[in-house]
Order: C-alpha cells, then sequence, then structure tokens
C-alpha cells in the first residue's frame, strides 16, 4: 500500500526531488513518526496501544487458568471415581477449586444431600429429585461457563474494532497529508510523507492489536468447547450414578455409594 501511495505522489513531484526525499526523509525510526504525529493519531495509537496491553494481559492470565482447569479436571476425575463415597468425593475434591467438574459436583452434592436431610427415614427418593438434580446442574454449568469464558468476549471486541480504529488513523493522515499540500501549494514527497508515514504506523498498531486477538479468541474458545462437553458428560454421569445405585439400590445411604460403581451398576 505504501509503494502506491509513494507511485500515486510521484506524478506530481519531479524525479530528482522524489529520489532525494526517498533517501533522505523516510526514515526508519517509527518512535519518531508516532512523536511527530499529530494529537488524533496520536490519540488512536494510544487507544489501540491499550487494547493491545489489555488483550496480552487477559491472553496470559486465560491461558494460565484455562490450564490450571484442565489439569484439576483431570485430577477431580481421578479422585471422584475412585472415591469410596460422594461424601468422601466432595471432602477429596473440595480443594479443586479451579475445576468446573468440581463445581458441578460440589452444587449437586449439596443439592442431593439436602434431599436426604428431608427424607426423615421414607423409603427411595422423593419424587421429582432426579429433575431438582438436574436444575441445579444446569445452573452451575452456566456459572462454571460464565466464570471460564469472563474476558474473552474482550478479545472479540478488540478483533473486531482494533483495524477500523487503525483504518480511522490511517485516513486521518492522509487527510492531513493532502491538507499539507494545499497549504503549502507543493505537491511533493517531503510536504505529504511525514503523515502517510503517520497513517501506515496505524494500520500497522491496529493489525498489531488485532491479529493476536483473533487467534487466542479462537483458541480459548475450542478450549472451552472441550469444557463444556466435558461438564455435559459428568452431569450426565453423575444423574445416572444417583438414579442407577443410590436410588434403586441404597436408598438413603449416601454415604456408601462408590462413584466406582457406575459402569457394572446396570449390569
Amino acid at each position: 500500500m505504501h509503494n502506491y501511495i509513494l507511485g500515486f505522489l510521484a506524478v506530481f513531484a519531479p524525479a530528482p526531488a522524489l529520489a532525494a526525499n526517498l533517501g533522505g526523509n523516510i526514515g526508519t525510526d517509527v518512535w519518531q513518526m508516532v512523536w511527530s504525529a499529530g494529537p488524533v493519531v496520536q490519540g488512536v495509537l494510544f487507544i489501540l496501544i491499550v487494547f493491545s496491553v489489555v488483550s496480552w494481559g487477559l491472553i496470559l492470565a486465560k491461558l494460565k487458568s484455562l490450564r490450571e482447569a484442565k489439569r484439576q479436571n483431570q485430577e477431580f476425575d481421578n479422585l471422584f471415581w475412585n472415591a469410596g463415597s460422594l461424601s468422601a468425593a466432595q471432602a477429596q475434591t473440595k480443594h479443586l477449586t479451579t475445576s468446573p467438574l468440581a463445581g458441578l459436583f460440589a452444587v449437586a452434592y449439596g443439592e442431593l444431600d439436602k434431599v436426604m436431610r428431608m427424607r426423615r427415614g421414607e423409603p427411595g427418593l422423593p419424587a421429582g429429585v432426579m429433575p431438582n438434580l438436574k436444575r441445579a446442574l444446569d445452573r452451575a454449568q452456566a456459572a462454571e461457563s460464565t466464570r471460564l469464558g469472563k474476558a474473552v468476549t474482550f478479545l472479540a471486541t478488540t478483533a473486531n474494532t482494533a483495524p477500523f480504529i487503525g483504518l480511522f488513523g490511517t485516513v486521518w493522515g492522509i487527510m492531513d497529508a493532502f491538507r499539507s499540500i494545499g497549504a503549502t501549494g507543493a505537491a511533493n514527497l517531503a510536504t505529504v510523507a511525514p503523515g502517510i508515514a503517520e497513517a501506515l504506523v496505524a494500520t500497522a498498531t491496529g493489525l498489531f492489536a488485532a491479529i493476536p486477538a483473533v487467534v487466542f479468541y479462537n483458541h480459548f474458545n475450542r478450549r472451552l468447547v472441550v469444557l463444556e462437553a466435558e461438564m455435559d458428560s459428568f452431569s450426565q454421569d453423575f444423574l445416572n450414578l444417583v438414579e442407577r445405585d443410590l436410588m434403586r439400590r441404597h436408598g438413603p445411604a449416601v454415604e456408601v455409594v462408590r462413584p466406582s460403581e457406575l459402569d457394572g451398576a446396570g449390569s
């Protein structure tokens, strides 16, 4: 794009002047171009830098949190299905505060415990306990999904808006360049090159902020889809465990149900 603009400007400038300006006035010091830019372009660059810094902070934090969630999910899966009882599983996994699965189980176990306390020695589970558990799990899953997806939308906002903000800086820089031509009456590279350079810096900064945001937004969405699938799977397995083992075989004895018996409960 830069070459096209310079080619267009070359029509209005004598060849010797163009060659001299190309060699002497177009520097490679980006910071100098930023420093010498107009207030509007500097404001655009400041906004884009803020977007970029915040985006990278969120990216690093989200990489860490999702990595920890994956690790704790694996630890929870091992502890839960090898626990001697639901109460033992609850005690052994309550420290896994970053695991979405542990969060689901804590809510479901709390709901189940309330139901069991209301039994008052009556056989079997009260009617409607399974829908209650499912609603509790659905609410917990929605809360976990919201927590995991927190701040990811900012990356989408950065990816969508940063190029346009940079484009605004580009257009403004070109407008300044042509305004300089009108003020001086001389259509040469020395007059318009600074504004063009400032415009290109704004474009480059917008892309610098947007490209990582797009890449990591898609990456995090893929990771969140996997976590959502894991939560769906655990919810179904837990409901099966309660319905097959607890309600049909053990009645009120929550403490003696082994999660590891799920696979063999229906045989």
